[in-house]
């Protein structure tokens, strides 16, 4: 089991002096030492576990180590028991800390690091995501300098190993009674100095070049999926690898359909008399026009769903659907003649109370039913 962070178990900040240390060790000593807590085995631990945290704070360089490394450092020195435990300590974070920042290697040669990854934006319309495309983009990056082909050094000449880490990259640091390992500060990490650089990048081995590139965008993507053009990222440093280029998709809303995940959705404006008696009407899907039927009696805000209409997802699955909402048009710019056969029409539905208003009638029995339970 991991065990709990020292500060946190004698419940001080990071920063706590050492009187504040020994006070909140007593503390916790009184109130959970086995003689006042016989047979509670919970007690005996939290006691073990404050007198531990108390010894290594309360020393200055175990207090240190602790700092840096934590558990796992004073974990180290314990096993090399001083002298060559300190060293060997040293040696298992220079090893795993070293791959971890640069990819360096190790063994007396010079460092590659590797290049550092881009990221590039690029806004697609909902056609291009959805049936993909292939576009150019600009961008500006670092590049192996073709003059010293990365090395960093003028023509004729090369670089020569560091005299201070004698091309290792790191440095042995002293810290009371143990050894730390470090980035080289002469070289840098790098384990080579440039004595005569390049003119072209002044000794980096890298300039900054622009550069066009080709990008397929495959079919389906949406918001927030990522093109990974391998290589594509910045030059690597002494010999490291190139990093990669991300282009980061960013759909723009269509004036029509509304988009999530693979389903489309649009609202479909249907007459009014299409609506009462039924019919056809033309919608539109991302393959052309289709012809929807509309039942009869049909209200506004009625969902129908076509099936497969909608996308074919970039990363698998079913193609989606396209889901039309009815938005009933109410007829405008009516002509004189026009109103008095609507009014004449109206005349004819009201003659027959509420039954061709169904919606209607219920909503008028809500309110009277509020308002009633109101008073009441």
């Amino acid at each position: 089991m991991a065990k709990a962070d020292f500060y946190k178990v004698l419940d001080v900040p990071r920063n706590a002096p050492e009187a504040d240390i020994k006070k909140a060790y007593r503390r916790l000593a009184m109130k959970f030492h086995p003689d006042r807590n016989p047979g509670d085995k919970s007690a005996e631990d939290k006691f073990k576990e404050a007198k531990e945290a108390y010894e290594v704070l309360s020393d200055a360089n175990q207090r240190s180590l602790y700092d840096q490394h934590g558990h796992a450092g004073l974990d180290a020195a314990r096993q090399g028991g001083g002298g060559r435990g300190a060293e060997a300590f040293g040696d298992i974070f220079g090893d795993v800390f070293g791959d971890i920042f640069g990819s360096a290697r190790r063994g007396g040669r010079s460092q590659a690091y590797r290049g550092a990854d881009l990221r590039y934006d690029i806004e697609l319309d909902l056609a291009e995501a959805v049936f993909g495309r292939t576009t150019e983009i600009d961008l500006t990056k670092l590049v192996e300098c073709e003059l010293c082909h990365g090395s960093g050094a003028a023509k004729g000449s090369n670089p020569v190993q560091c005299e201070t880490c004698h091309g290792s990259g790191q440095v042995r640091v002293s810290q009371g009674f143990f050894t730390m390992q470090q980035t080289c500060p002469h070289c840098r990490g790098v384990g080579r100095i440039v004595r005569n650089p390049c003119d072209a990048c002044l000794g980096q081995g890298r300039v900054r070049k622009h550069k066009k590139l080709s990008v397929k965008i495959p079919p389906g993507v949406d918001t927030g999926d990522r093109v990974r053009l391998g290589g594509e990222g910045e030059a690597g440093r002494n010999g490291g690898p190139p990093g990669d280029l991300y282009v980061e998709i960013h759909v723009r809303d269509h004036e029509i359909f509304e988009r999530e995940g693979p389903h489309l959705s649009c609202e479909v404006p249907v007459a009014f008399v299409v609506a009462a008696l039924g019919g056809n009407v033309d919608v539109p899907t991302l393959e052309g026009e289709v012809s929807l039927k509309v039942p009869a009696e049909t209200q506004s805000g009625r969902v129908f769903r076509l099936r497969g209409k909608g996308i074919k997802p970039a990363r698998g699955g079913e193609q989606g659907d396209l889901f039309c909402r009815v938005a009933v048009e109410t007829p405008v710019k009516l002509s004189a003649e026009q109103r008095e056969l609507l009014q004449q029409f109206d005349a004819s539905l009201r003659h027959d109370g509420t039954r061709h208003a169904p919606r209607q009638k219920s909503f008028l029995d809500g309110v009277k039913s509020f308002f009633s339970g109101k008073d009441s």
